[in-house]
């Protein structure tokens, strides 16, 4: 029944989308009748309504273990607790496949209420989003049906990947996607702008909510994604160049090139032509992820299960997608003619972007040419931390300065900064780093600038706010949250690099192991039963000799029945300035095992100054609309 029910839904809504794509190219060749207008509402409402009931028809299956559905049998099974049951909904590529396209619904329904004000752009911008829509719904319907049926119906389903069954994973798609697909309406809307050579302001003005929206929420999915990794997969660390991890990043950093160029074209109507490039360049990236993940081309713990056909239908979408998008682009870009001070905000906003832009070009690089080189020469080769940190972190330094110095800037003015309060400030950051180096005993010539560009830029957000709070200079508090929030993830970044500890070693049960400043005692091993799994518990005493403390850790070796898998969950105990950080995995055929010791300064600041600079993002999302002191300072 919940098969034929969703299976009938998903039909209904592409005959509904296909009337919105027709009444709204009815509306515009009629401009004057104005009657069709409230039929394209109603349709766009049934088509959001219908669509969001076919993802909760989906939901009711794995509530319920429908195993006559192929996707519940192989994602589901009837001892996992009913939350995992719930988020299991999203944990395949069927059911993300299905939130993706309610996320694009909604986005078009939202986006189709809000801009009234200019009826071609508001059609063109549905008819585009509801192209993309048909697109998505015939790839689901057609290749990645969650309501296929299985014959005979099994009395239980094969379960879900443990790794998935994390409260972390319940919400880390949820956040990503919104800010995936989030992109597709600015993508929508930057064609539909070419379309009708809409006015730059109100362009800019329509779109910038949705950039933030979908800006903030992929920047939480980053950092949510980032948390579970660390917790769930063993690493022990907040990054780890994953090819998945990094096909995330790329949309990411072409959005927050176009947060800051919004800003340029709703202030000055400037770079009209480049925001929309970025925009369209967003949702490609966002697509071009999506292949990669759902295709099998890449290797990772995150990816899908392989598919070729998958790939196939992706790659052909992306494709028409990229070749529709040049065309336009090119037959209807205006030209430009402007000019900037080069002491001006602009020249650093743009900056920002060159910058975004290099990091998003070296991500790419490091995720292709792995796959380049299978493909044209059959050799296997690996991209890892070595060549991101390499390439990257020489160019964060200057990239710091930069954050610190633009936004305080005029408008097209050509004066320089404030430069005793450069001086200042940026010998302010070498004296704390002195004082840094003699505490922690060592440090890298690199790290060092790393520190002084982040401090400096921590000082630099921190008296932009105090003369926005008391003295009432008009800054934007979401860019210095931002900012302030970048600077201190960075300085942690680097005190966690250059200072964690790491020791593997093997012991059997009542050993004693010493190293640097720590004992570590493996004390005993417990059976531990749970509903879906039962767990082998190891425990641990971790003696500080230099400060003679003494802490527990309990790391596990989980088996899983359902589907029958072993995990290593890492004991964690954190505290402001450092975590201590243990797993265990055995040795097999002896009564050995392989202990992985690690301390990590500074690892819940790291997670606290990334969400400071979505919270950043969420601030101007919220605030009253005042054009006069909003970008004035």
């Amino acid at each position: 029944m919940l098969s034929i029910t969703g299976n009938v839904l998903i039909l209904t809504i592409l005959v509904i989308t296909c009337l919105i794509i027709y009444k709204s190219l009815a509306s515009l060749k009629n401009k004057k009748d104005v009657s069709i207008l409230p039929i394209i509402y109603q349709l766009n409402l049934l088509q959001t309504t219908l669509t969001i009931t076919t993802f909760f028809v989906l939901v009711a299956a794995f509530i319920v273990s429908d195993f006559s559905l192929i996707t519940v049998f192989q994602n589901s099974h009837t001892s996992k607790p009913l939350i995992y049951k719930i988020t299991g909904t999203w944990g395949n590529h069927e059911g993300s496949l299905l939130l993706w396209i309610n996320i694009m619904v909604i986005f078009s329904f939202l986006f189709f209420v809000i801009n009234r004000k200019n009826k071609n752009y508001q059609l063109y911008t549905l008819i585009i989003q509801n192209i993309l829509i048909i697109g998505f719904f015939l790839f689901l319907f057609l290749n990645s049906n969650p309501f296929n049926k299985i014959f005979p119906i099994p009395k239980n389903g094969l379960g879900l990947n443990p790794i998935l069954q994390d409260p972390a994973l319940a919400i880390h798609p949820p956040l990503l996607y919104i800010g995936f697909v989030g992109s597709s309406i600015f993508f929508s809307a930057a064609v539909a702008a070419l379309i009708t050579d809409i006015n730059s302001n109100y362009f800019a003005r329509s779109i910038k909510p949705w950039i933030f929206i979908s800006w903030i929420f992929q920047t939480l999915g980053i950092v949510v994604g980032s948390i579970w990794a660390y917790y769930e997969l063993g690493w022990g660390g907040f990054w780890f160049w994953d090819p998945v991890e990094n096909a995330s990043l790329l949309p990411w950093f072409a959005m927050t090139a176009l947060i800051h160029s919004i800003l340029v074209l709703e202030k000055k109507g400037n770079l009209i032509n480049w925001v929309i490039l970025l925009c369209l360049l967003t949702f490609i990236l966002s697509v071009t992820g999506t292949f990669l993940v759902r295709s099998g081309v890449l290797n990772s713990v995150h990816t899908f299960a392989n598919d070729p056909s998958r790939g196939i239908y992706i790659l052909s979408f992306l494709s028409l997608m990229i070749l529709f998008s040049i065309i336009i682009f090119f037959k209807k870009s205006k030209k430009e003619k402007y000019f900037f001070n080069i002491n001006s905000k602009e020249t650093f906003i743009l900056g920002n972007n060159w910058f975004m832009l290099f990091y998003l070009i070296t991500v790419f690089v490091g995720i292709v040419y792995p796959i380049f080189t299978e493909v044209v020469a059959d050799t296997k080769i690996s991209v890892g931390p070595p060549f991101y940190n390499s390439v990257i972190i020489p160019v964060v330094i200057p990239f710091l300065l930069a954050m610190a110095v633009g936004p305080n800037l005029k408008w097209n003015k050509n004066e320089f900064f404030n430069i005793k309060k450069f001086l200042t400030l940026f010998l302010l950051a070498i004296l704390v780093n002195i004082f840094l180096v003699m505490l922690f005993k060592s440090s890298s010539f690199i790290i060092n600038l790393i520190l002084i560009t982040s401090l400096f830029l921590i000082f630099y957000s921190l008296t932009d706010f105090y003369n926005s709070i008391y003295k009432k200079i008009k800054f934007d508090l979401g860019r210095i949250i931002s900012h302030l929030g970048f600077g201190l993830m960075i300085f942690f970044i680097a005190l966690n690099s250059n200072f964690s500890y790491e020791k593997n070693f093997n012991a059997k049960v009542g050993e004693i192991k010493e190293f640097n400043i720590y004992k570590i005692k493996f004390n005993g091993l417990g059976v531990k039963e749970k509903k879906n799994y039962h767990s082998i518990a190891g425990s641990f005493s971790i003696i500080n000799i230099k400060k003679n403390t003494l802490l527990n850790l309990d790391p596990e070796i989980r088996i899983y029945k359902n589907p029958e898998t072993i995990t290593y969950e890492a004991s964690i105990k954190s505290s402001a300035f450092q975590d201590y950080y243990l797993t265990m995995s055995n040795i097999s055929g002896s009564d050995v095992y392989n202990i992985k010791f690690q301390n990590k300064p500074f690892m819940l600041w790291i997670w606290i100054s990334a969400i400071m600079i979505s919270l950043g993002g969420f601030y101007n999302l919220l605030k009253k609309k005042n054009k006069k002191i909003i970008y004035e300072n």
